[in-house]
C-alpha cells in the first residue's frame, strides 16, 4: 500500500512547493460557504452554488482522502506605476496547464501505486480549494481569503488529486493574521466586508475578470487604480508577502513583456486578433476581448479624472 509520505516525496519530486493530505469530511467551511452565498457575496457567479462544493462525495464517489498541493509562482518583477496593471497571477503561462501536467503525472502515478479511482482539479472543478489546502496543512486562509503560507506567502497556485485510498492526513493549518488589518483597510472599494469575507461585487479582480457587463460600476471605475485584469493590492500589502515571498523555479511563470505594463488604450482598442495573438497560451483569455476594451476604457476614463 502506498503511503502519504510516499505521496508527498513524488509530488514534491515533480516540482509542487508544498503538498499536503486531509481526510474527505468537510466541515464548517460548508456553512460559510452558504452564508456567502445567501448574502449575495457571491455577485453572478452561480457556478458557486453547484452543491457539490458543499458535498465532496458528489465529486468523486467513494473519495477518501484530498491530496493538495501547491506551486510558487511569485516573480520580483514590479507592477506599473504608469500603464495599466494585470494581476501577478496571470503575468506567465496559464497556470492551468503548468499544474494540471503535473497533476495528471500524480494521478496516474498514484493508480500505479494501488488500486484506486482519482481526480484533479486546478481551479476548474467545484471544490473549495483553499479550505482543503487548509485541512491538508499547506496555510491557512488570510482575512483577505486567499491562501498564506509562513514560507512563501499567498503567491501560490493551488490543486487537489482526489483518491479513493485512505491515506494519512496532515494536521490542519492554524490562522496567523492575528489583529493584522493591512488588507482590510488598503482595498479602495471595501471589498472584504468583513475579516475571511469578500464581497465580490466590490472587488475589482471580479469586475475586471468575471463581470460580463458592457460597463463597470461608476464606483468601481473610480478605484481602479489602473487595474485591468485581476487586483493584488491585498496581498501586496500582506506582511506575509512583504517577509516571506520567494522567486519561483518555475519557467513559465516568468512574465510576458507585454504583461508588465500594458496600454490602457491599446487595450481599450484590441480586436479580436490582437487578442488571439496577444493571449494564446495564457489565463487571460478568460477575459474577452469586449472586457479588455471595456476595462482599458474605464481605466482611461479613471486617470482622466481631475
Amino acid at each position: 500500500m502506498v503511503t502519504a509520505q510516499a505521496v508527498k516525496d513524488y509530488a514534491l519530486r515533480l516540482g509542487f512547493t508544498k503538498v499536503g493530505i486531509a481526510p474527505a469530511l468537510q466541515g464548517e467551511e460548508v456553512a460559510r460557504l452558504q452564508a456567502w452565498l445567501d448574502r449575495g457575496y457571491h455577485a453572478d457567479m452561480e457556478w458557486m452554488r453547484n452543491p457539490k462544493r458543499q458535498d465532496i462525495q458528489q465529486v468523486l464517489p467513494g473519495v477518501k482522502s484530498v491530496i493538495s498541493v501547491a506551486l510558487n509562482y511569485y516573480t520580483p518583477h514590479k507592477h506599473s506605476q504608469e500603464g495599466a496593471k494585470i494581476s501577478r497571477y496571470a503575468w506567465g503561462k496559464d497556470y492551468h496547464k503548468v499544474l494540471g501536467k503535473k497533476l495528471k503525472q500524480l494521478a496516474t502515478w498514484l493508480e500505479q501505486q494501488a488500486p484506486c479511482q482519482t481526480r484533479y482539479y486546478v481551479d476548474t472543478g467545484p471544490l473549495l480549494e483553499k479550505a482543503w489546502a487548509e485541512r491538508a496543512g499547506i496555510g491557512w486562509i488570510g482575512k483577505h481569503s486567499n491562501l498564506i503560507t509562513k514560507d512563501y506567502g499567498s503567491w501560490l497556485f493551488l490543486g487537489e488529486v482526489l483518491t479513493t485510498l485512505p491515506l494519512e492526513p496532515d494536521r490542519p493549518h492554524t490562522e496567523h493574521c492575528g489583529t493584522c488589518i493591512r488588507c482590510i483597510v488598503a482595498c479602495p472599494t471595501q471589498a472584504i466586508v468583513a475579516p475571511f469575507v469578500v464581497d465580490a461585487r466590490k472587488c475589482i479582480a471580479y469586475h475586471t475578470i468575471e463581470n460580463r457587463a458592457p460597463t463597470l460600476p461608476p464606483d468601481i471605475v473610480a478605484n481602479l487604480q489602473n487595474w485591468v485584469a485581476g487586483c493584488d493590492i491585498c496581498q501586496d500589502v500582506c506582511p506575509w508577502n512583504r517577509k516571506f515571498a520567494q522567486p519561483t523555479t518555475v519557467a513559465e511563470f516568468q512574465p510576458y513583456p507585454h504583461n508588465l505594463n500594458p496600454s490602457a488604450a491599446e487595450l481599450a482598442a484590441m480586436t479580436e486578433a490582437e487578442w488571439e495573438k496577444r493571449f494564446a497560451g495564457s489565463a487571460l483569455r478568460r477575459i474577452k476581448p469586449a472586457q479588455w476594451q471595456r476595462n482599458g476604457k474605464a481605466v482611461q476614463n479613471s486617470t482622466d479624472r481631475p
